[in-house]
């Protein structure tokens, strides 16, 4: 007998879709200092940082990729005639991407996957909302739609990234942003890059950064289809193996599970009263 299943506790799952696309990321065939800085790790993560160094770091990082961004862009022409030299919403990224930087929000999935759909929803709507009336109502109306929009679909696609609300809010009601039109998404682009650039050179001082490029989880899981062969004690042998954190004189952590700060901490502390 199927079981229906209310509306209300519908799910979507692109990653269910989407996964089987991405190939697993080719950390052997790259050096491993080149691999460092991208974030790959032979053994687990170094100890936290204490908050007086990362905050140094912070202020250094925030500092120099806005100041990157405003100067690179203000070499392009359209931009300095008639563009904003920075996104605004860049502002409120920084301080993800060097502060807060373990978050999934900062990871380069969601910051550079929900700033092209914010820009893309919010230079739509602005491009159809003229088409009606240049009236300033109308302008509030298409930020209200688009900051809404890029909410919904930033969350459908597992790409949340609080400041890409205001990327797409600003791409309507900016007199700048608005004068530029699609050229925006370039920028937004542009500005992700520079950004992402300078947090994998200093985030990965005493730390890592990103935690996984497009998703915690594993892509190399044993496939459906292989799991359908084996008999119920090897599927969940299968399943143990892909899930298991060993604990002893060395710590051993799947590679996709990810951990806080405070939850590698705990792990060592265990390891070192084993």
């Amino acid at each position: 007998m199927a079981v229906v299943v209310p509306f209300w506790q519908l799910n979507f799952d692109i990653d269910k879709y989407v996964n089987r696309l991405i190939p697993d990321p080719p950390w052997h065939a790259v050096p491993y200092p080149i691999a460092y800085i991208l974030g790959y790790r032979k053994s687990l993560p170094e100890t936290p940082l204490g908050n007086l160094l990362l905050a140094a770091r912070a202020l250094l990082g925030v500092f120099i990729s806005i100041l990157l961004i405003q100067v690179i862009s203000h070499q392009i022409p359209w931009v300095a005639a008639d563009g904003p030299r920075i996104i605004g919403s860049f502002g409120a990224a920084a301080v993800l991407e060097f502060y807060a930087f373990e978050s999934p929000f900062a990871q380069p999935r969601n910051f550079i996957a929900s700033q092209v759909i914010a820009t893309v929803v919010g230079v739509s709507l602005c491009k159809l909302f003229q088409l009606h009336s240049n009236e300033e109502w109308i302008r509030w109306l298409g930020g209200s739609l688009a900051c809404a929009a890029t909410t919904s679909l930033m969350g459908l696609t597992k790409t949340i990234h609080p400041p890409a609300g205001a990327t797409a809010l600003l791409a309507v009601v900016d007199d700048r942003a608005v004068q530029i039109g699609w050229k925006l998404i370039p920028l937004a682009l542009l500005s992700c890059s520079i950004m992402l650039i300078v947090a994998l050179v200093l985030n990965n001082i005493f730390s890592r950064f990103p935690l996984y490029w497009w998703t915690a989880a594993n892509l190399r899981s044993i496939p459906q289809e292989q799991l359908s062969g084996l008999s119920v004690d090897d599927e969940e042998k299968g399943k143990s193996q892909r899930f298991e954190i060993i604990i002893g004189d060395k710590i051993i952590v799947p590679e996709h599970i990810q951990l806080s700060a405070e939850e590698r901490l705990l792990l060592e502390k265990l390891s070192s009263r084993l």
